[in-house]
């Protein structure tokens, strides 16, 4: 080896941090985005089935923030301790992907879901619904004629509220 170069054996390389100490993983930044990823993956499978999280889907939003706050911790910290922890290519990465993957979540829960077409058997408002017989609680089985039948004790007229709920899960 030539006299006039000089050694570098004992310094840290330009790809190295320059303590020496190599670069740990940044374990927040990689959980947020799976959680992130959880969020949105889950909503049929899982919270779809329930009335209280289809209508509105609060539990996959609070998954959501959970992500969120941890993809950000992971961003501070690839970003403030560059030396000490990985991240800074991947984290702005990671982090775009879970936004685009809120706004396409929220895209389809609250807009897409609400363009369904209108069903054409649907009974319109006032029109007399067709007879139908269904079991209730007990297990017996009721039918709209027999609901609607008035008998010569019976001094109030009967009536039933029919509330049709339109499914698109």
């Amino acid at each position: 080896m030539p006299e006039n170069l000089p050694n570098n054996s004992g310094g840290a390389s330009p790809i190295e941090p320059q303590s020496g100490a190599k670069r740990r993983p940044n374990a927040p930044l990689w959980l947020g985005f799976l959680i992130v990823l959880f969020a949105f993956l889950s909503y049929i499978p899982i919270f779809a089935k329930y009335p209280i999280t289809r209508d509105m889907p609060w539990a996959n939003f609070l998954i959501f923030v959970i992500g969120f706050i941890l993809l950000f911790a992971g961003l501070r910290r690839a970003f403030s301790q560059p030396t000490a922890y990985r991240g800074k290519i991947a984290g702005p990465i990671l982090t775009t992907i879970g936004v685009a993957a809120l706004v396409f979540f929220c895209l389809t829960i609250f807009s897409l879901g609400k363009h369904l077409p209108p069903s054409a058997q649907a009974p319109k408002v006032g029109q007399k619904a067709p007879d139908f017989a269904l079991a209730d609680t007990t297990g017996k089985t009721v039918s709209l004629a027999s609901l609607l039948s008035t008998s010569a004790t019976s001094l109030p007229t009967k009536g039933v509220l029919l509330i049709f709920y339109r499914g698109y899960w």
